[in-house]
């Protein structure tokens, strides 16, 4: 068992971090929706996402935003008006992801047949 004052695999790894941090379920289309439509509200964000939970939307824009990738803007008025927005790195990321949309898009039918083929085999 390892002990305590081991590091872990995300303090050895960087990339692993910083993966890790956007590679969740949700991190990755918040991202895609706020470079589509550059700056939404959460109840927005919440409406083009509707089967995300308020908790997890608001852990998703904390993360997001605590890594610098979506920039929160609180308005002093009453009710509080907050939107968010893709940071500058946040919109450096964008080219990344629709190269890894286009990868998958054009090896979807091949991963689909070798999962099937596997679980055939099971």
């Amino acid at each position: 068992m390892p002990s305590s004052s081991a590091p872990s695999i995300l303090e050895i790894c960087p990339v692993r971090n910083v993966i890790a941090r956007f590679g969740d379920k949700w991190s990755i289309l918040v991202i895609c929706l706020l470079h589509e439509e550059g700056v939404l509200r959460f109840n927005e964000l919440q409406r083009l996402i509707p089967d995300i939970s308020s908790r997890v939307l608001s852990g998703t824009l904390r993360t997001l935003e605590a890594d610098g990738l979506v920039q929160r803007t609180v308005y002093p008025v009453v009710p509080p008006r907050v939107e968010y927005a893709l940071t500058e790195l946040g919109r450096s990321l964008v080219p990344l992801i629709m190269q890894l949309t286009d990868w998958a898009l054009t090896h979807m039918r091949e991963i689909v047949a070798h999962r099937a083929q596997v679980q055939k085999s099971r």
